[in-house]
């Protein structure tokens, strides 16, 4: 090992001690507190265990390795027990002062990207104390148990299933894998807008609101918001903002799940999908602008996503889109393909989205452009199913204040795509 190399590692651990320690010093807050781990003491430590694992390296003797540790893991017991004397619980400082020790041995044994990650992981973790126990607070036992569903549905299904093609002659398109991953996918999109939800809070605005739930649900925005606004329609224009908000946020979703899936195809549909996502970001600043007062009263609420009958319904809607989609390219062409992705995006734009992504993957059975058209046709379908949704369900107030920029974000999709066309 060359010398640059071996204080390369050096370096590495003292400056994770360094940056977990400050983290330790300005948890205390206490200026004119000698604190038994400081800045200083993490830093040794981060060296410490460096040192640790080079001399047992290289005496051949792990219990070497495991015998220097323990001289300061002892001291951090006498000072745990010290603390417990004065009332002071927690194992915290003592268990990150172990596991910069740890992430020191790691730095020398060259693992060094494992390292940092590990020494941010902490440090993060460390810092958003009060935050994780605010969410933590918030998490009912009905969001433990449908994530434990979800984590049964993911975790132990998904491996057993198996990942080759079945059917009947040309209709051999249903992959049990990889049908239940797109499912696995599309609910880890919903849960990661409900734990944003859940950790920020919806009481912080309509507009966050609008945003975090497009994630989760663009529909279950538009729905909630329309009902709403009947009972408060002064706050029209702030509604529209949230229910545009989750529309544009829902064409960013087209695209994540669409590039996940068949990366080519977005050469293709990135234009006429990115056309109504400015455009509507455009009207949400123009709704914003035009809104007189904030949103202080009244949460709201979605369902935790990771419910196992919805995961169930959007894989039986994409296992038969799939089979639509097939059975109208070979009985109906590429006419065929449009007319049921247009019919299925009033319900569900995902479903379309991630299986005509599949179809047109590898040795396709639906070409690209044809998969390019279907998903954007989709997309402006579900756009204006939400649109019904508001027009039949909402207040005057919203419907004026959506209808404008509703339009605006179809026709901007259309004429992109016209003009990609000619």
């Amino acid at each position: 090992m060359s010398e640059t190399n071996l204080f390369l590692r050096f370096g590495v651990a003292m400056f994770i001690g360094i940056l977990i320690g400050m983290q330790r010093e300005i948890a205390f807050d206490e200026p004119n507190r000698e604190l038994p781990t400081g800045v200083r003491t993490f830093a040794l430590l981060g060296l410490l265990g460096c040192a640790a694992a080079m001399i047992g390296e290289q005496l051949g003797e792990a219990w070497v390795f495991v015998g220097i540790l323990a001289i300061p893991g002892l001291f951090l017991a006498v000072n745990y027990f010290a603390d417990i004397e004065y009332g002071k619980t927690g194992l915290t400082t003592e268990v990150s002062a172990v596991l910069t020790m740890l992430i020191g041995a790691l730095a020398y044994w060259n693992f060094l990207t494992l390292a940092v990650a590990l020494g941010v992981v902490t440090t993060a973790l460390l810092t958003l104390k009060f935050e994780m126990h605010r969410f933590a607070q918030k998490v009912t036992r009905q969001d433990v148990y449908s994530t434990l569903k979800f984590a049964v549905i993911t975790a132990i299904v998904l491996p057993v299933l198996p990942n080759e093609a079945y059917g009947p002659g040309m209709l051999k398109i249903f992959n049990p894998f990889k049908i239940w991953l797109l499912v696995v996918f599309i609910s880890g999109i919903s849960f990661a807008g409900y734990v944003l939800m859940k950790f920020v809070g919806a009481r912080r605005g309509i507009g966050l609101t609008g945003f975090l739930g497009g994630l989760a649900s663009s529909t279950a925005v538009t729905l909630s918001f329309a009902h709403r606004s009947r009972d408060e329609e002064n706050l029209g224009p702030t509604f529209a903002l949230a229910i545009i908000l989750a529309w544009t946020v829902m064409f960013a979703r087209v695209i994540i799940e669409v590039a996940a899936v068949n990366s080519q195809l977005i050469r293709l549909i990135w234009l006429p999908i990115v056309a109504p996502i400015v455009v509507g970001f455009l009207y949400c600043f123009y709704l914003y602008r035009k809104q007189k007062s904030a949103e202080k009263g009244h949460e709201f609420a979605f369902a935790n996503p990771f419910e196992l009958r919805p995961a169930i319904k959007f894989g039986l809607i994409f296992t038969l889109v799939l089979l639509i989609s097939k059975l109208a390219q070979t009985f109906g062409g590429n006419h065929g393909i449009y007319a049921s992705s247009f019919l299925a995006g009033l319900a569900d734009v995902d479903a379309i989205a991630l299986s005509m992504a599949e179809l047109s993957l590898g040795a396709a059975t639906v070409d690209s452009s044809t998969a390019a058209h279907a998903i954007i046709f989709a997309a402006i379908a579900n756009t204006l199913a939400k649109g019904g949704i508001v027009v039949l369900g909402g207040a005057p107030s919203v419907r004026r204040a959506i209808l404008p920029g509703m339009l605006a974000m179809i026709a901007s999709s259309i004429v992109v795509l016209m003009l990609i066309e000619m």
